[in-house]
């Protein structure tokens, strides 16, 4: 019986010792929701790379390579305000399918858009005047380096009905002219079932100013076979850094195209603020800007483009 007392006096008392002392007293307080969001993306990530292992492994059949998974998935969310056109909102996303274990020089892609008409459009050179247009589709990479020239086909099947299918073969380069200059020439042709075959042209100067400053002049080019649509962009941007995961960017863009005849079509000034909050995790852009397009006599217009990217 005293046994047994003692026994239990033990156990009160270590119990008391455990809950009542200094180090259970200062026990670290309940996590933010920032925190907790940080931790989750980490979490979700975490999945996804190792669902895209397995998947890697199960293709491959045996481990070759200890080349750690780059899969990533970015949805980006772009609110588009233009005066006289009105307000949209559209989300997109972009699944960058990496298998290090059965890949070389390719890797696929899942995307609610067309990442390389989108990237090509002239009137983009800048930054995206209009709403996205969803068209959901997967895109397989392949790429090769043909000496200090980078080359890769991208075949893109959208899931429409009926299912379509576009080619893009591109050749670019990156030259340095000096310690603090580089030339960034591209040419991509291209062909789609409901515009046809076209060539993309690209002669880009990247000038770095100082720590600070940079400058870059854009010089592109499009040509659609089908609408006999050439479409030129031509400007200037500056760019400063503000802090390590800050810029901002001043510019001055001219549209062309050969629509009746060779002319200008529109100029505008644009001012973009970019800013990384979590690296790797999440970032945005704002642009205000202001056009002057020919369909209004060269009358400004204002407007505002916000992008969010979440990247897991």
């Amino acid at each position: 019986m005293m046994r047994k007392l003692q026994i239990k006096c033990s156990i009160l008392f270590a119990m008391a010792i455990f809950f009542g002392s200094p180090a259970r007293a200062q026990e670290k307080p309940s996590a933010t929701w920032e925190q907790r969001a940080i931790e989750g993306n980490i979490v979700i990530s975490q999945w996804l790379d190792s669902v895209a292992e397995y998947l890697d492994l199960f293709v491959a059949g045996r481990k070759v390579t200890n080349e750690r998974n780059k899969t990533s998935v970015r949805i980006e969310n772009s609110s588009v305000w233009k005066e006289g056109e009105g307000y949209s909102n559209a989300t997109g996303f972009n699944v960058n399918l990496r298998l290090p274990n059965v890949e070389e020089y390719w890797n696929l892609k899942f995307t609610s858009y067309d990442e390389e008409r989108e990237r090509r459009a002239s009137e983009n050179a800048q930054y995206r005047q209009r709403p996205r247009e969803q068209s959901y589709g997967a895109t397989i990479g392949f790429f090769q380096k043909l000496g200090n020239v980078r080359t890769s086909f991208q075949p893109r099947i959208e899931l429409q009905d009926p299912l379509k299918v576009s080619h893009s073969l591109a050749f670019d380069t990156t030259s340095d002219l000096s310690e603090s200059a580089q030339f960034i020439p591209k040419i991509e042709l291209f062909a789609a079932s409901e515009r046809g075959t076209g060539v993309f042209n690209q002669l880009n100067f990247g000038i770095r100013l100082n720590k600070s400053y940079a400058m870059s002049l854009i010089n592109q080019s499009t040509y659609e076979d089908k609408g006999h649509l050439f479409t030129v962009s031509q400007g200037v941007a500056f760019s400063r850094q503000v802090s390590r995961s800050s810029w901002i960017s001043y510019s001055l863009f001219f549209n062309s195209d050969n629509q009746m005849a060779y002319h200008l079509s529109s100029y505008s000034f644009a001012v973009s603020w970019n800013q990384i909050l979590y690296k790797n995790i999440l970032d945005y852009n704002l642009t205000p800007h202001l056009d002057f397009p020919l369909y209004s006599s060269f009358t400004g217009r204002t407007g505002v483009v916000f992008n969010v990217n979440l990247k897991f």
